[in-house]
């Protein structure tokens, strides 16, 4: 399995509204994103990278769309 790359919580809200979520609210430093009955909690701490556990789920929710 390939080596997951290092985002940023801008780089994966990119990934996110291009995939076809679509931001419903935010609570803190918490973002939640919704498509369909899909939803999506991104941490947005500005400027720092997400955790590989987050950016893998991020990869199966966009998977889960798009496949």
């Amino acid at each position: 399995m390939p080596k997951l790359p290092r985002l940023t919580a801008e780089e994966a809200e990119r990934m996110l509204l291009k995939s076809g979520f679509q931001h419903v609210r935010s609570k803190g430093s918490h973002k939640i994103y919704q498509r369909d009955k899909e939803r999506f909690v991104l941490p947005f701490h500005k400027g720092k990278t997400l955790h590989p556990k987050i950016t893998k789920e991020l990869f199966d929710v966009i998977d889960d769309v798009i496949g």
